[in-house]
């Protein structure tokens, strides 16, 4: 895997993805630009040692979950199946870890019963609501892959997903979902993608649906990434931040299949607002350091004269950011 580096200047792209139809890759280039790796690389090895955890936090969806863990465990055992074709993204070994975020009808009941079908299935109840941010969170510490998926329990995302984004990550860091065809209301529609707007405005960047569930990321990386209420709508600006390499991949969405959403007008956008000037202030402040060589380190403490020290800024290098594109936009 490559060089974890610092991209300060990702800029948003045009909002019209529709007549986009290949693989795009977008970077901004300016002069004296030079890549500095913060980090020793990171290998992380797809193939027969990868390893995948999937979190889903859940509130109340106890009619969704049965549907939803057979479908996830269809997907993911034919990722881990050995067959006469060699599939260089196979998996070794997978979980799924449903997080109980203070359910009060049968969800809990129902993680039982499916834990005794399903050996792949965990389950965490938490003793009181916290909200999906913090219940995620706790999948992420609890899991025991080494990478990371979320998704929702409502059943809009589709576990099918799960493999194009696996298959799409080599060469990333992070692969995100991107929901094209959305079959919310146009209300919700219209408040996610001017939300996604003023986002990208804001942080300079150019993620192009910050609100989907379907993502996957290694989990030491994960565990590093600020945590703060909310944080789960920024998980894609969070992970520029952190350097990564990211492909954004567009991917199913259905309609609610049970049940009603626990967001509104107001606890989606008011207070993303608050959250968002903390996300800004959070990618303007990064903690940059670089390490001397053996070689280096020696040259400078038997040299006489400043020769590392210089007057010029150091610009850091950019990672592009990539989109695959396979779906037009909805």
């Amino acid at each position: 895997m490559s060089h974890i580096r610092f991209d300060p200047t990702h800029e948003p792209e045009p909002t019209t993805h529709s007549n986009f139809q290949k693989l795009r890759v977008w970077q901004k280039s300016h002069q004296n630009a030079a890549a500095f790796p913060l980090n020793e690389p990171i290998d992380r090895e797809f193939g027969p040692q990868s390893s995948l955890s999937v979190i889903i936090p859940a509130k109340n969806e106890a009619l969704s979950l049965p549907r939803l863990v057979s479908e996830i465990i269809l997907v993911l055992r034919s990722l881990c199946t050995v067959s006469s074709t060699p599939t260089p993204r196979r998996l070794s070994r997978f979980e799924i870890i449903v997080v109980d975020d203070g359910s009060t009808d049968w969800t809990s009941l129902v993680l039982t019963e499916l834990a005794e079908t399903y050996p792949e299935l965990r389950s965490l109840r938490l003793k009181a609501t916290v909200g999906q941010s913090a219940a995620t969170i706790a999948g992420f510490r609890a899991a025991r892959g080494d990478w990371l998926a979320t998704l929702d329990a409502d059943l809009q995302n589709d576990p099918a997903d799960l493999s194009t984004l696996w298959n799409a990550l080599s060469g990333h860091d992070v692969a995100l979902g991107w929901r094209v065809g959305r079959v919310d209301t146009w209300s919700k529609q219209l408040v996610s993608r001017l939300a996604n707007q003023v986002r990208n405005l804001v942080l300079g960047q150019s993620i192009y649906d910050t609100g989907c569930s379907v993502r996957i990321f290694p989990r030491d990386l994960a565990l590093r990434l600020p945590l703060f209420q909310g944080v789960h709508r920024f998980f894609g600006p969070l992970f520029l931040r952190e350097g990564c390499r990211v492909i954004q991949v567009p991917v199913n969405h259905r309609p609610r299949a049970h049940g009603r959403s626990h967001y509104n007008f107001w606890n989606r956008s008011l207070g993303v607002i608050v959250d968002l000037i903390g996300v800004a202030w959070l990618l303007r402040r990064p903690l940059l350091y670089q390490m001397l060589s053996d070689d280096e380190a020696q040259v400078r403490t038997h040299s006489r004269g400043p020769s590392y020290q210089t007057d010029k800024a150091v610009a850091w290098g950019l990672w592009p950011v990539e989109q695959a594109y396979g779906k037009d936009a909805g």
